[in-house]
């Protein structure tokens, strides 16, 4: 089994299992769905996680079928943003 570190780095070559940290992070973000300086630092202060770490992790989340099993509201709508962002992207290149 692979260990969870605070930061949420794995070690060991397993995946895993949907953890404490995981599901901190979906009801933080389901609480605080805007991107503002008062998250950064609700971030911080109630995961101890620093902005781009969380998102690092957020990222992943959406993807986690645990995730989806979990909040599928909230994993539904993270991915309908990712997915216009990518959108917007894709036709600002063309």
């Amino acid at each position: 089994m692979s260990n969870v570190h605070v930061d949420g780095s794995r070690t060991g070559s397993e995946p895993a299992a949907f953890d404490d940290l995981s599901r901190a992070i979906l009801t933080f973000e389901s609480e605080w769905p805007k991107h503002t300086g008062d998250k950064e630092d609700a971030m911080r202060v109630r995961l101890s996680l620093e902005p781009a770490r969380y998102y690092q992790l957020l990222g992943r989340l959406v993807d986690d079928p645990a995730a989806q099993a979990h909040a599928p509201l909230l994993i539904g709508r993270l991915r309908r943003l990712r997915e216009a962002r990518s959108a917007r992207r894709a036709r600002m290149l063309r």
